[in-house]
């Protein structure tokens, strides 16, 4: 793994060089399959600015909650020489269309640059492992912190503020207040993932009888009882490399510990499914599901606790993996 803490005392007073002889240079961007919010953009064209390397995929729910420090950092601290390089490496293959990169570009509201990395190269470059990981480069080049995952935001912007005093950016004027942090601190349910490339690697599969097989089509039936964070399907199923998908009218149902149920939907095309949470026979809480692209989609919100998710799907509906928050 690349990158290391940098405690950050008199920095102000330490040289360039002095403070980067222990860390790695900052690999270069490589492989790019296409670029949002910029026609070109390098590493070595950067020199002399902060950057922030950040690996993300826009279905993932972790990165989507990082978001919004991404953005405020860079709206604080783009004029004081900051720039962010969004590098986009999908986890399933509808992430690697990018139309549908920029419609979540848009969505979110990313100004700064975003990068296509479909083939992992930059991934590799970087020996990356995980969604999100941010690499913070000084002015010089070096890798001068990293973060894995969410939170950390406080210290993040102490280290962006440092290299930018370093590289001889005032910030003292920069109203250095953050955003929440709104990362989960409870126990819940894992990211359950369904396609068998995934899963299986994984440990996990669905709770029917024989589980999922890889590319079979099989009509599930429930099991009298259920265990909680697992996956279980009625209907007739697909096993497919990243996802499920439904043969006809079908279920998914799941107990799961949470305050928030999201799904990762594969379809390109409308879908409407029925959401039922707990057993409610007076339908005072079914819901509609309307999909209308592949990204990840809220279906459950409310408090902290134990639920029982009950979706109702058509024919062709097709998922990835489930999250929660």
């Amino acid at each position: 793994m690349l990158g290391s803490l940098l405690y950050l005392s008199e920095l102000a007073a330490k040289s360039w060089k002095s403070l980067d002889t222990p860390y790695p240079k900052a690999p270069e961007l490589k492989d790019l399959s296409g670029y949002i919010n910029t026609d070109n953009i390098s590493i070595a064209s950067l020199k002399g600015k902060v950057v922030i390397v950040d690996f993300w995929t826009y279905s993932c729910i972790n990165c989507i909650r990082t978001l919004p420090h991404l953005i405020n950092w860079y709206t604080k601290y783009h004029d004081k020489g900051l720039e962010i390089i969004g590098v986009h490496t999908s986890e399933f293959d509808f992430e690697k269309n990018i139309d549908n990169v920029r419609a979540a570009v848009k969505k979110y509201g990313i100004k700064y640059p975003v990068v296509l990395d479909n083939d992992y190269g930059t991934w590799g470059a970087y020996q990356n492992r995980y969604w999100p990981h941010k690499f913070l480069i000084n002015a010089n080049g070096y890798i001068r912190y990293h973060h894995i995952g969410e939170g950390g935001d406080e210290e993040t912007e102490s280290v962006i503020k440092a290299l930018l005093l370093e590289a001889g950016q005032d910030t003292s004027d920069v109203n250095s207040k953050g955003l929440a942090d709104t990362t989960p601190n409870r126990p819940q349910t894992p990211e359950l993932y369904v396609g068998y490339d995934f899963a299986l690697p994984r440990g996990q599969n669905i709770g029917n009888e024989g589980g999922i097989k890889a590319t079979k089509l099989i009509n599930y039936t429930l099991p009298k009882n259920l265990g909680e964070n697992v996956i279980y399907l009625s209907g007739p199923w697909l096993s497919e490399s990243d996802s499920l998908t439904a043969k006809g009218d079908a279920e998914i149902v799941l107990k799961f510990l949470a305050s928030a149920a999201n799904i990762v939907v594969k379809n390109q095309e409308n879908t409407t499914s029925v959401v039922i949470i707990d057993d409610d026979v007076e339908h005072k809480n079914h819901a509609i599901l309307n999909t209308n692209g592949p990204r990840l989609y809220n279906v459950f919100k409310g408090e902290y606790g134990y639920y029982k998710l009950t979706l109702k799907v058509e024919d062709g509906f097709s998922f990835n993996a489930f999250t929660f928050g």
